[in-house]
C-alpha cells in the first residue's frame, strides 16, 4: 500500500486530536475504531476516512454531539434517531442498546435513521461477540451500484457483518460488502495514484475498468451478480425502509457533498445463545465446528483452510507488531490535517 508504517498507537493520538480539535466528545472512540480498522487490513474504512469525516463535521454537515432520541421501544427492539451525529458513534450506541436488550430478555433488535457512515461494521459485531451474543449489523450506503441487470446506480454497497462467540477458540467476526468489493477501496486507490483490478467496477459506458477515477465515475459490481443484488436488496430493507432512513438514490453522497445531510440507516441484531440450547453446549459445538473446518483438505495451491475473520485477525497482530502502512498521499493529508487544526504531530516517530 505505501512504503511508510506507523505506530498504531500513534496514529490513533493523532485521530483523536483531529476530532478533539473539532470538539467532538467522543474523539477517542471514533479514533480507536479507525485505527483498528486499519490493523484489521480494512484500509478503506480506517483512517483515510479522517478527512471526509473532519470536512463533514466543520460544514456542519454531521452534528459534533450524538444525541439518540428513542422513537419506539419494546423489551426487544428499539427504533432510534441517530440526530445526525457521527455515523461510529450512533451505531456504537446502537449496538450497545441491541447487546443491553439481548442480555436481558434473549434478544435486541435496533433499527436507526438520521446517522451517517459508520465506518467498519466488524467494530460492532466483535463487540457483541466479545458479549458472548450472536450478532448481525447492516448499513446503507449512497447508491453506487445497480440492481442485477440494471445500468444505473441504485444500491450502495450495503454491508454486512456477523459475529458468533465461541468457547476457547477466537470469536468469528466476518464483514462484507454487497458488491464485489467496497467502494472505499477504490477511492482508496484514487487517493493513492493506484490502478484497481478488472472485475471491481464498470466505467460510465458500462465497461470495465482498472482506473479508479473512471470507475467512481460509473458502477461497481454486485458480489455473484444476482446473489449480491438479493443480499444488498435484504441490507436496504433493514437499513432504511425498517428505520425510514433514506434509501438507495435518495441518500446524498459522503464525499463532495458540501450541503446535504445524508440520514444513513442501520440494523442491529443481537441474541443470546441459551435461547436455543445451554450456554456451554452452543460454545463447545462452535469450538468443534471450527476445529473440524480448520482439517478439512485444502485444494493444491491453498495452504490452510481459514475460517471467516482470520485472515483480518493475521493483519490484526502483524500491524500491531510492525506498525499500520499509509500511503505518501494519505500520510500528506495527514500533514496538511495537522497544520489546519494546529494539532501535534504525532506521527513522526514512524517507520521508513
Amino acid at each position: 500500500m505505501g512504503d511508510l508504517r506507523v505506530r498504531h498507537d500513534s496514529l490513533r493520538e493523532f485521530v483523536a486530536n483531529v476530532f478533539t480539535a473539532l470538539a467532538v466528545p467522543e474523539a477517542g472512540e471514533i479514533a480507536d475504531h479507525l485505527v483498528l480498522a486499519n490493523l484489521r487490513g480494512v484500509d478503506s474504512h480506517g483512517v483515510s476516512r479522517v478527512g471526509v469525516y473532519a470536512e463533514r463535521l466543520e460544514a456542519g454537515l454531521v452534528a459534533k454531539e450524538t444525541r439518540l432520541k428513542v422513537l419506539h421501544e419494546t423489551p426487544v427492539s428499539a427504533l432510534l434517531d441517530g440526530g445526525n451525529g457521527s455515523g461510529i458513534v450512533v451505531a456504537a450506541r446502537a449496538m450497545e442498546v441491541a447487546i443491553r436488550k439481548a442480555e436481558e430478555s434473549g434478544m435486541g433488535a435496533v433499527s436507526v435513521r438520521r446517522s451517517n457512515h459508520c465506518g467498519m461494521l466488524a467494530y460492532y459485531t466483535r463487540r457483541a461477540a466479545a458479549r458472548g451474543l450472536i450478532s448481525l449489523a447492516t448499513t446503507s450506503a449512497p447508491a453506487n451500484m445497480a440492481p442485477w441487470g440494471g445500468a444505473e446506480r441504485f444500491f450502495g454497497t450495503n454491508p454486512l457483518s456477523y459475529g458468533v462467540p465461541t468457547g476457547e477458540e477466537y470469536d468469528i467476526v466476518f464483514d462484507m460488502a454487497s458488491s464485489n468489493v467496497a467502494r472505499g477501496k477504490i477511492i482508496l486507490a484514487e487517493k493513492n495514484g493506484q490502478r484497481i483490478p478488472l472485475g471491481w467496477a464498470l466505467d460510465p459506458d458500462g465497461r470495465e475498468t482498472t482506473d479508479p477515477e473512471d470507475a467512481l465515475k460509473g458502477l461497481v459490481q454486485p458480489l455473484g451478480g444476482p446473489k449480491g443484488s438479493g443480499i444488498a436488496f435484504l441490507v436496504e430493507v433493514l437499513s432504511s425502509i425498517l428505520s425510514g432512513a433514506n434509501f438507495g438514490p435518495h441518500i446524498p453522497p459522503l464525499y463532495d457533498n458540501p450541503d446535504e445531510e445524508q440520514n444513513v440507516g442501520h440494523f442491529f441484531l443481537a441474541l443470546r445463545p441459551d435461547l436455543f440450547q445451554p450456554r456451554h453446549e452452543f460454545l463447545e459445538r462452535m469450538d468443534r465446528l471450527i476445529r473440524e473446518i480448520r482439517a478439512v483438505r485444502p485444494v493444491p495451491g491453498v495452504e490452510e483452510v481459514l475460517l471467516p475473520g482470520e485472515p483480518e485477525l493475521r493483519k490484526e497482530k502483524e500491524r500491531r507488531e510492525n506498525g499500520i502502512p499509509l500511503s505518501r498521499e494519505v500520510f500528506e493529508e495527514f500533514t496538511a490535517l495537522a497544520s489546519r487544526y494546529e494539532i501535534p504531530d504525532s506521527l513522526a516517530a514512524r517507520q521508513e
